[in-house]
């Protein structure tokens, strides 16, 4: 058989996870010794970005290697409104694309990119699928917001008992038992979408708060339990995460595999912790995107390494085809390779950033970052100096009027680029 020289890659992204809630992100609250060992063994990234800041649109950028809004997925794709939408099958997707280079390809979680079956992971790369395609579910009855069961093995629904991030977690050692490169002679994309920590708040040992047919919550979590059964969330997800690591390690693939992991939009209000940042999930402030990313190559990267570059979501796929000495076939890709900047340093080439989200836009440029926020009668617009001022708290539009002239051009031509032609799927 064939030596495997292409490194296989396991993206594992957290739902809802702020900038400060890994210990090694500065939390005092939450213990994560499994993503502090992934992260003293690899680089974190202090300016890492979800394309969006909520659920559908970061994903949609992630399958893509392109801005959410060349897909129509602007906005969250809702288990009451959009349950005939989804991410088009004509768009070539990070999994179609790495399958194009010999890989074999799982995903097991969160899907959160169309509820029909004829939107199923399994139709857009995805050679083995477990998991969920609506927002959140129950984690121990698996029904999604409306009431409908949604727990899939492959394309039908087909539920089993278990604790939603057991079960990711589950799959995803079983899938790296039998799909080691030893034995297939193929590397591997395994993508871990966790639900963990999105609502609803529930622990391992909890009851469950949905039955089928009713997307009312059963009983109500006390107040004075949510702050514990939440820290719980993110340390079973981080205990999950450990028990991968050790199965990589058992298999005798920890040297040749990538690990990713980071976050699909910042936390969801005050139970989360943005670490200083301005705002939480679907804000186009800091706390709305910027996100905790860790990348762990043994003998490629160097361990406990910190990186300062500005990094997005939709550079996923470009990079990890970089990895697997591919290119992109899709069009208008967006994202860029961040190979070298992992190997050697490289300091990325510098570009221009955007975020848009229900209305509000964002733009950087280098560290400036424009807010462009409509009102009733009128568009505010806000300037800041992120190496000077992270937390956006001291606005410098009236003393910089030519750079807020400059990036709402820019902002503007973007809004109109991107949305050529695009028919929407979810604003």
């Amino acid at each position: 058989m064939e030596v495997v020289t292409k490194p296989n890659i396991i993206l594992i992204m957290a739902d809802d996870l702020g900038y400060g809630e890994l210990s090694s992100y500065g939390s005092e609250k939450v213990n994560t010794p499994n993503l502090d060992k992934l992260a003293a063994q690899g680089v974190k990234f202090m300016d890492f970005h979800a394309n969006g800041p909520v659920c559908s649109p970061t994903r949609a950028a992630l399958m893509t290697g392109k801005y959410q809004q060349r897909t129509g997925v602007e906005g969250v794709i809702t288990a009451a409104n959009h349950r005939e939408v989804g991410l088009s099958l004509d768009e070539i997707t990070i999994a179609e694309e790495l399958k194009k280079q010999g890989y074999v390809t799982g995903m097991y979680g969160k899907w959160h990119l169309g509820y029909a079956e004829a939107f199923n992971p399994t139709y857009q790369g995805f050679d083995d699928f477990v998991g969920f395609v609506s927002g959140n579910i129950d984690y121990h009855s698996h029904i999604d917001q409306e009431g409908y069961l949604d727990w899939w093995n492959n394309r039908e629904i087909a539920d089993e008992p278990g604790y939603t991030t057991d079960l990711i977690t589950r799959y995803g050692k079983q899938f790296l038992k039998e799909n080691n490169p030893d034995k297939t002679g193929k590397p591997f994309f395994l993508y871990l979408s966790q639900e963990a920590p999105h609502y609803p708040i529930q622990g391992r040992n909890d009851k469950f708060l949905r039955k089928e047919g009713s997307g009312k919550f059963l009983r109500k979590i006390p107040k004075d339990s949510v702050q514990i059964i939440y820290t719980e969330m993110i340390e079973s997800m981080d205990e999950g995460i450990g028990e991968i690591m050790s199965t990589l390690a058992m298999e005798d693939l920890d040297k040749n595999t990538i690990v990713i992991f980071c976050s699909d939009n910042g936390t969801a209000g005050s139970r989360g912790d943005s670490g200083g940042l301005r705002a939480a999930k679907t804000s186009v402030y800091e706390g709305g995107h910027r996100v905790p990313a860790i990348i762990r190559y043994p003998g490629k990267i160097k361990p406990g390494s910190v990186s300062d570059a500005t990094v997005m979501t939709m550079d996923f796929l470009p990079t990890f085809l970089d990895f697997a000495n591919g290119e992109p076939s899709g069009e208008d890709i967006d994202g860029i390779s961040i190979k070298k900047h992992l190997l050697n340093a490289e300091d990325l080439p510098e570009r221009d950033l955007f975020w848009s989200f229900n209305g509000r836009s964002a733009m950087r440029s280098g560290n400036w970052k424009l807010v462009e926020l409509p009102e009733e009668t009128d568009t505010i617009y806000e300037l800041y100096n992120l190496e000077q001022d992270l937390a956006e708290s001291n606005d410098l539009s009236s003393d910089n009027q030519d750079k807020v002239k400059e990036m709402k051009q820019k902002l503007a031509d973007w809004k109109t680029e991107v949305r050529k032609g695009v028919k929407s799927v979810a604003k």
